[in-house]
């Protein structure tokens, strides 16, 4: 999304927020017309581990700025053997398996109860036109899927593996959560975009999980993700 030519008129903002600063400056820019904002979830060099990422500095930051929805995208781990490397799980559902994260705005009630509902944490509008644009495209994909996000940045055990798939997971993440939660406390509708890189670890004749293969699969198929978020952007009102 930083190709000039496909970000227009691009600036650069930093942004302080009461919850310290995001993880990156935001970069403002127009994607056919639209008014976009990037941040890179771990930093632009990909430096910030999952549990450090300042979730709640992103979001609050993209709510500050103006930010109407949240798109998100994702790298993860299949376990089921229909959902291949390289494809694309828009996602419906989510497990939170973290441990170490802040995981709301609402650290106590002193203004009042705060418990947010969140019994369909994506937003359907916005899952609908990812799907219909993935058909358009001719992008191979899944209409639902519920991701467990662990704490990470090591890979599961055989025995996680085959447990997260005994919950009812489908694909395995480390960052959809708290994410997810934060924009939905911040009522911003939140979308993502899950692509399959690997299969975990859960099959025993599929070779485990490795960083290497991730990246492999992830760079031979970004272009989908692009594609994607390029012809999406300009349907969601």
């Amino acid at each position: 999304m930083d190709n000039p030519n496909i970000l227009k008129e691009v600036q650069e903002v930093e942004i302080s927020t009461p919850y310290g600063k995001p993880s990156s400056s935001l970069k403002i820019g127009k994607v056919k017309g639209v008014e976009v904002v990037l941040l890179a979830r771990h930093g632009r060099d990909h430096s910030i581990p999952p549990t450090q990422v300042n979730y709640r500095a992103n979001v609050w930051a993209l709510k500050e700025i103006g930010c109407t929805h949240i798109l998100a995208t994702t790298a993860c781990g299949s376990l089921r053997r229909d959902i291949e490397r390289g494809d694309l799980v828009i996602l419906d559902q989510f497990i939170d398996f973290t441990r170490h994260r802040p995981v709301s705005y609402f650290d106590c009630f002193k203004e009042g109860i705060k418990h947010t509902a969140m019994a369909m944490p994506f937003s359907s509008v916005m899952r609908n036109v990812l799907i219909n644009t993935c058909e358009e495209l001719g992008l191979k994909h899944h209409t639902t899927g519920t991701v467990i996000t662990i704490e990470g940045p090591r890979f599961s055990t055989k025995a996680e593996s085959r447990m997260f798939r005994l919950w009812g997971a489908d694909v395995i993440n480390m960052s959809i959560a708290p994410e997810v939660i934060l924009a939905n406390e911040l009522a911003i509708p939140y979308a993502a975009i899950a692509m399959s890189t690997d299969y975990d670890c859960l099959f025993d004749d599929v070779q485990s999980v490795t960083w290497e293969e991730v990246l492999e699969v992830f760079h031979s198929n970004a272009d989908k993700v692009l594609n994607l978020l390029i012809n999406a952007v300009v349907k969601i009102k």
